[in-house]
């Protein structure tokens, strides 16, 4: 997922800005060039290692990915170690239409890597993702209808996001799933620490979430829903005839149920955090939704033994190097496609600065 920076439009009646922008785009691609050539050495240089025989330091390994849990990506709902899930508004400024991002959310859980010789723990924090996009598409309201024809995945994603959806929105979402072949470039470092658990962990995204709960949720959810990573709680209600209380739950004596309404908010959350260990539905006093098969859903106390959940290797982001580069390509795909898209960079990267400054010179006569 290595994309261009967003470049805004213009229009054609203004061929001095367009020159000036293509002038620039221009030394941007001859930089970046250099920046692919550079990582297509660092991987030719590298040699492939086996799992089992892989020494501290950079290495390259390939494998299998898997692991004792899941969590459901947001739209596709499949179980998965990792996802990122993108929506795009279609925005007009002036004559021009532009893609703008408006919701960029991943989370991710510690897995591991299998190549029959071994197993090495992955932990994907800080890498650079090349992966297959498993769910991509645009949403239009029809021009005599309130329809945009979005499933519930989608709508609920843009609602926690705090999006309308009334202009024309694009959702991609890619994900690393159970045995999904890998390419990972990184450090293999001694463990600081990292354990692995069915807590998922949160990466960066453009828009936070904010829910908004009721003082009627029981001390037991309180606790699940304050333990979600990534969200913004305020308790307390709010209408035209009352404020909002301050109080949280968790400290309070409360032990009112919460109504269907507050049940579909913590759900919501819940499942936005990716738990789906049935004991943290089940302390929360929810029944777990299902959205995901039954044979996919993670029983923690089976499932966890087979794993070594402290290893005493992790292959993670280094220190002292930090390139880290996870990819559903195979080694050789990924240097044949760094090597031709680096090579027309560099070259089609002055190319266009040339032209562009060109015209500018015609432009203003210094020809």
């Amino acid at each position: 997922m290595d994309f261009l920076p967003a470049i805004p439009l213009v229009s054609s009646s203004d061929p001095t800005a367009a020159a000036l922008i293509g002038a620039c785009v221009g030394v941007y691609l001859f930089y970046r060039g250099f920046k692919l050539l550079q990582r297509r050495r660092l991987i030719m240089n590298i040699p492939a290692s086996k799992v089992r025989s892989a020494s501290l330091g950079l290495v390259e390994v390939s494998g299998l990915a898997i692991g004792p849990y899941t969590l459901p990506a947001p739209i596709t709902c499949v179980p998965c170690y990792y996802y990122r899930t993108q929506a795009w508004e279609l925005r007009q400024s002036g004559k021009d239409k532009e893609w703008h991002k408006v919701a960029d959310e991943s989370l991710h859980l510690p897995f591991y890597l299998d190549d029959n010789t071994g197993r090495v723990l992955i932990d994907p924090r800080g890498a650079e993702m090349d992966l297959h996009r498993d769910f991509h598409q645009e949403y239009h309201h029809a021009l005599f209808s309130s329809d945009s024809g979005m499933p519930a995945p989608v709508s609920g994603f843009l609602a926690r996001h705090s999006i309308s959806g009334d202009r024309p929105i694009k959702i991609d979402e890619y994900c690393i799933k159970p045995k999904n072949a890998l390419f990972v470039l990184g450090t293999l470092a001694e463990n600081p620490g990292l354990a692995v658990s069915p807590v998922p962990v949160s990466g960066n995204s453009t828009h936070g979430f904010n829910i908004q709960l009721p003082e009627t949720v029981s001390p037991a959810a309180a606790r699940v829903i304050e333990a979600l990573p990534g969200l913004n709680i305020a308790w307390g209600t709010a209408g035209p005839d009352s404020s909002i209380s301050s109080t949280n739950p968790s400290q309070s004596g409360t032990t009112v149920a919460p109504d269907p309404a507050t049940q579909e908010k913590i759900a919501a959350a819940m499942i936005k955090a990716g738990i789906t260990n049935p004991a943290a539905w089940a302390v929360a006093g929810l029944s777990q939704p299902g959205s995901m098969n039954p044979a996919d859903k993670v029983d923690s106390a089976t499932n966890s033994g087979e794993f070594d959940t402290n290893p005493k290797t992790v292959l993670m982001k280094g220190q002292n190097n930090p390139a880290f580069f996870i990819s559903w390509r195979s080694q050789r795909e990924v240097a044949q496609s760094l090597g031709w898209r680096s090579a027309l960079m560099i070259w089609g990267g002055p190319a266009l600065t040339l032209i562009c400054l060109y015209i500018l010179a015609a432009r203003f006569g210094w020809l």
